[in-house]
C-alpha cells in the first residue's frame, strides 16, 4: 500500500530554523540557520532549445544544484535532520545523544554531511565505495564518519549495513532511514512541487503536461508528484529505469529480483517507466553544459525521458529536476569527450 497522502491544505509540521538547533550556541544558530535559509526556492529554467525536444513543446528544469549542498537532497535531508533535533533523537554540541546513521550513494550523504557538521550532529553514512572520489571527498571534508561496502554488492547492501548496524547498536545510533522517513516526501510536497506549480504557472501559463523525475529513495517522485495532482489532477508523472550497469549515480533500477522498494515511493502516481542508459544521459549533460548549466548524470537521465515522453505523446509543458552539480563526476570521465 503506498503511504497516506494528506491534503495541500493541511497545516504542516513546523520546520523553521529555530525549531531544530534551539540548544546551539549563538554564532552556530546563526551560521546554521544561514545555511538552511539558503534550501529552496531554487531557480525553473527553460530548456526548450536542447536537441530533441519537439517544436511547440516548453521544457523546464528545477535547478537543484543551487543549493548549499549541490543537490535536491539538501531539500529532504534538512527536514529530516531538523526533526530528529527537534524530537531528540539525536544529540548536537549542547545534548549529548545517539550518531545519525544513514545509507547514501552520495548526495544526501553530502547533505547530512554539511547540515550535521553546521547543527552540531555528529554522522555515521555508508556509501558504497564505487561513488565518485568527489562525493566521498566532500563527506570526509564535513568530518563525517564514512563506511564503504563493496560495489559489487550493490546499493541495496548499504542500505542493510545500515539497518544492521542500527538494530546491533541503537544506543549509538538512530538509523534516519531515507526508505521510509516520511520527512523525505513531505519535504518536496510542501516545497519542491508547490514551488514548480507556481514558477510553470508563471513562466507557462499553461497547465503542466508532464513531470518526470528518476527514483533513488523515491521521496522526490512522491512528494513533488502528489503536489502537483493536486493542482492538476490530469498531470502526467514518468520516471525513469536505468540500466543495472554502469548504471547511474543515485538512481534504482526499481523492479529487479530482491531489490528493496522504498516505502515511501507511491508507485500509483506513475504513469511511464522509460529505460535509460548512461551513454544517452551524457549528452543532454555536455549539452546543457554548454548552455552554462553543469549538472550530473541522473539530471540528463531526466532529460532525456522527458523529451523521449514529449515525443511520443505530444505533451506540451514538460518539467523535470536538474539534480545535482557536474563537478561531482569529473573523476568519472563524463566530462572527458565531447566538450
Amino acid at each position: 500500500m503506498p503511504p497516506e497522502s494528506p491534503s495541500l491544505t493541511e497545516t504542516p509540521q513546523s520546520h523553521t530554523a529555530a525549531s531544530g538547533f534551539a540548544a546551539a550556541p549563538g554564532a552556530q544558530r546563526a551560521r546554521a540557520a544561514q545555511l538552511l535559509g539558503r534550501i529552496g526556492g531554487t531557480p525553473l529554467v527553460e530548456l526548450s532549445d536542447l536537441p530533441g525536444v519537439p517544436a511547440g513543446t516548453r521544457l523546464f528544469g528545477k535547478l537543484e544544484t543551487v543549493n548549499p549542498g549541490g543537490s535536491i537532497k539538501d531539500r529532504s535531508v534538512a527536514r529530516i535532520l531538523r526533526s530528529a533535533l527537534a524530537e531528540g533523537r539525536v544529540g548536537d554540541r549542547e545534548r549529548p545523544g545517539r550518531r545519525l546513521l544513514d545509507s547514501s550513494s552520495g548526495n544526501a550523504g553530502i547533505a547530512y554531511a554539511m547540515l550535521g557538521a553546521a547543527l552540531g550532529v555528529e554522522v555515521t553514512l555508508v556509501v558504497p565505495a564505487n561513488a565518485s572520489r568527489e562525493r566521498l571527498d566532500r563527506i570526509r571534508a564535513h568530518g563525517a564518519e564514512l563506511l564503504l561496502t563493496d560495489p559489487l554488492d550493490g546499493y541495496d547492501f548499504a542500505v542493510k549495513t545500515a539497518r544492521r548496524l542500527a538494530a546491533e547498536q541503537p544506543e549509538r545510533f538512530w538509523y534516519a532511514d531515507q526508505y521510509s522517513n516520511p520527512n523525505n516526501w513531505r519535504a518536496h510536497f510542501e516545497g519542491t512541487g508547490p514551488e514548480i506549480a507556481r514558477d510553470v504557472e508563471a513562466q507557462a501559463q499553461a497547465a503542466l503536461d508532464l513531470f518526470v523525475s528518476g527514483v533513488g529513495t523515491g521521496g522526490t517522485l512522491t512528494g513533488v508528484g502528489r503536489a502537483l495532482r493536486a493542482r492538476w489532477p490530469a498531470v502526467a508523472l514518468g520516471t525513469l529505469v536505468p540500466d543495472l550497469f554502469p548504471g547511474i549515480e543515485g538512481l534504482k533500477p526499481l523492479g529487479a529480483p530482491g531489490d528493496i522498494t522504498p516505502a515511501i515511493l507511491d508507485e500509483s502516481l506513475i504513469d511511464h517507466r522509460v529505460p535509460v542508459r548512461l551513454e544517452e544521459a551524457i549528452p543532454l549533460c555536455q549539452a546543457l553544459a554548454r548552455r552554462g548549466l553543469f549538472v550530473g548524470p541522473s539530471s540528463g537521465a531526466n532529460l532525456y525521458v522527458a523529451i523521449e515522453l514529449a515525443q511520443r505523446h505530444g505533451y506540451r509543458t514538460v518539467a523535470t529536476l536538474l539534480c545535482d552539480t557536474g563537478e561531482r563526476y569529473g573523476s568519472t570521465g563524463l566530462w572527458a569527450e565531447g566538450l
